[in-house]
């Protein structure tokens, strides 16, 4: 383990996880995680960032000086379904946007508990339907999000194979949330080793989200899908993780149905690690891999 790793769990472990913990309302969470993205989360030198729309959905849209605009990257936030932001992601996305010469489009979907399941998934439906509107085909968006955006990407995945329309070019998916359900082993066995989530409000944060409704709903949960027939994924997760057997369950079902998956586990590192871009080196490293894996899979959907 890199020294600045180990310094940054021990940190999230002693303030940022007892934060998530007793933080009142998502109020408090919206305002601290917009404070903190602020002072830590930057994008590289030159990368160009405007607000604007996609399918009447509010998003912001970042291009690093590399990027091209024949690519873009449809990411979802995390944050449990009640805080984060396009603003908060904004920074790790700029320098995926330059490992993976892409353009990318963060929009900002409804949260709950103002705006319950399903208007998380509406929403993210809407802006896959307005980059389409806007002349972006299949082959020229990959769609990719963290915790409950990653399992957002994938639920949007799942709806449009269940849809029988196009596919994009490909998926990932960093520490996703893929079972409102919380019937995975790793819930209970990391609930300790894990520096960020608190496994103790789980449960509060699906309430919000999704009230009275099905937690094994595939909009919802799509580790419940049918993902015959979709492009290839990547999906990562580390050991410590609550949410460590949400992959290693949604990878192992791909795989059952056809999928080409790209299964990443690594050791000891915090939730949704890529955030850390410029704090720890694993951070760079994952992202930069994500861009070397879509490289071949623009220029395939690109030539075909």
């Amino acid at each position: 383990m890199s020294w600045r790793r180990a310094l940054l769990n021990t940190s999230l472990r002693w303030f940022e996880k007892p934060h998530l913990a007793r933080a009142a309302t998502p109020e408090v969470l919206r305002k601290s995680f917009e404070m903190k993205a602020r002072v830590w989360f930057h994008p590289p030198r030159g990368t160009h960032v405007r607000r604007d729309r996609v399918g009447q959905v509010p998003a912001t849209w970042v291009a690093a000086r590399e990027a091209r605009e024949d690519r873009v990257i449809l990411y979802f936030h995390g944050g449990g379904y009640v805080f984060g932001s396009s603003r908060t992601h904004q920074g790790m996305l700029g320098h995926l946007s330059a490992h993976a010469r892409a353009v990318a489009c963060l929009p900002d979907y409804r949260l709950a508990p103002e705006h319950p399941f399903p208007a998380a998934i509406e929403d993210a439906r809407a802006a896959w339907d307005g980059l389409r509107g806007e002349g972006f085909a299949p082959g020229q968006i990959v769609i990719g999000g963290d915790s409950a955006g990653g399992g957002l990407a994938l639920a949007l995945l799942g709806d449009l194979i269940a849809r029988g329309e196009a596919v994009p070019t490909a998926v990932f998916a960093l520490s996703p949330l893929t079972d409102m359900t919380f019937s995975g082993e790793s819930m209970r066995g990391n609930a300790l080793s894990d520096v960020v989530l608190p496994a103790s409000r789980a449960q509060e944060a699906a309430e919000m989200y999704l009230g009275t409704q099905d937690a094994r709903d595939p909009l919802a949960s799509p580790l419940y899908a049918d993902f015959a027939g979709a492009p290839p994924v990547y999906i990562t997760a580390g050991t410590t993780e609550i949410l460590l057997d949400d992959t290693r369950r949604m990878a192992e079902r791909m795989r059952e149905q056809g999928v080409d998956v790209h299964e990443v586990i690594l050791e000891d590192v915090p939730h949704v690690w890529p955030l850390f871009q410029g704090l720890i080196p694993e951070a760079r490293q994952t992202l930069c891999e994500i861009g070397q894996w879509l490289s071949p899979l623009w220029q395939t959907k690109a030539d075909s």
